[in-house]
């Protein structure tokens, strides 16, 4: 067996190949729940103005719709082909970079005192573009690398059952929060951030009683992947950072463009690998939710990390280009 000393880096991950999370048919119905009710809560606030604002100022937010669907898919694609891990990890990572941006970005953009609707702009154009885009980056890239790595095995995956779960959970309550948001704006205003907060203190319980029914598992296994998802994630804020700073765009879209870039919305991923009917049972291992799920507690504290360090370096002229 050829010795790879950037894999031993991480360890071996074919350990996970036999791990089983602890998550039933209620705890992903659960799940999705919570993250559709995440997303209503989310669209509550979405304004015909943040669909404008690629018209008005379109060069930020096709840079931003790049970044995430085109730059961080092609990066996570050469970088398992670099460390090459368990067929698992890698679909995980796969799956991950092919989610859209999540809520908290906006959180996050707001603390760095970032452009929070360009933030919103591309939080909004990116879900509902994830209908399509999300089935259609993990079926290219995961069927690429499956073609054309050793380690893994022809992999069959259905785009349209993916289609069908991604509207279900984003789709529906984000048409949803967008019609009740339209037409009950008074309502709408003044449960705007009550429901936002409800429902992310929602989203933060569950994944608190996931990991409590899990926590042995993660605290045997972390290890394997916590190097790797660091690097993940700091790629993907790296990446959508540069890329707007090459197309000379102004500094604080470059921070907002990284934010949203850096912040994917992992809990989609989980939702998606816990579906017996997109994904073959040899993928609904260990390894692909363990990216997914310690990807969805570590961007949150680089995310804040990398907020509290960009609002002490505040930008003195800020404009969108």
């Amino acid at each position: 067996m050829e010795f790879n000393p950037l894999l031993s880096l991480f360890g071996n991950m074919e350990q996970l190949d036999q791990v089983q999370l602890n998550f039933n048919q209620e705890s992903v119905n659960l799940m999705n729940l919570a993250i559709a009710f995440i997303m209503f809560g989310v669209a509550l606030s979405i304004k015909p103005d943040h669909f404008r604002t690629l018209f008005t100022h379109p060069k930020p937010v096709a840079i931003g719709v790049v970044s995430q669907y085109i730059l961080l898919p092609a990066l996570t694609y050469l970088l398992v082909l670099v460390i090459r891990p368990s067929t698992p990890v890698a679909m995980g990572m796969i799956l991950v970079a092919a989610c859209p941006g999540g809520n908290v970005s906006n959180l996050i953009s707001s603390i760095s005192k970032s452009n929070v609707t360009l933030s919103v702009s591309l939080t909004t154009i990116t879900t509902v573009i994830s209908l399509f885009m999300t089935p259609l980056n993990f079926a290219f890239w995961g069927s690429l690398y499956a073609k054309h790595s050793p380690l893994l095995v022809p992999i069959s995956i259905d785009p349209i059952e993916m289609f069908r779960t991604v509207f279900l959970i984003l789709g529906i309550p984000v048409l949803l929060g967008i019609f009740v948001g339209m037409k009950f704006p008074r309502f709408s205003r003044r449960m705007d951030k009550p429901i936002q907060m409800t429902s992310v203190i929602f989203f933060i319980g569950f994944i608190v009683a996931a990991l409590a029914g899990n926590f042995h598992i993660f605290l045997n296994y972390i290890h394997l992947i916590f190097l790797l998802v660091l690097l993940h994630n700091g790629l993907a804020f790296l990446a959508g950072y540069l890329l707007p700073k090459m197309c000379k765009a102004n500094e604080i879209a470059c921070r907002t463009i990284s934010i949203e870039t850096g912040i994917q919305n992992s809990g989609l991923g989980l939702a998606l690998i816990f579906n017996p009917k997109i994904f073959p049972p040899e993928l609904q291992l260990g390894g692909m939710a363990m990216v997914a799920a310690w990807w969805g507690v570590w961007h949150i504290v680089a995310g804040l990390i990398l907020a509290f360090y960009w609002r002490r370096r505040p930008v003195i002229a800020a404009t969108n280009e």
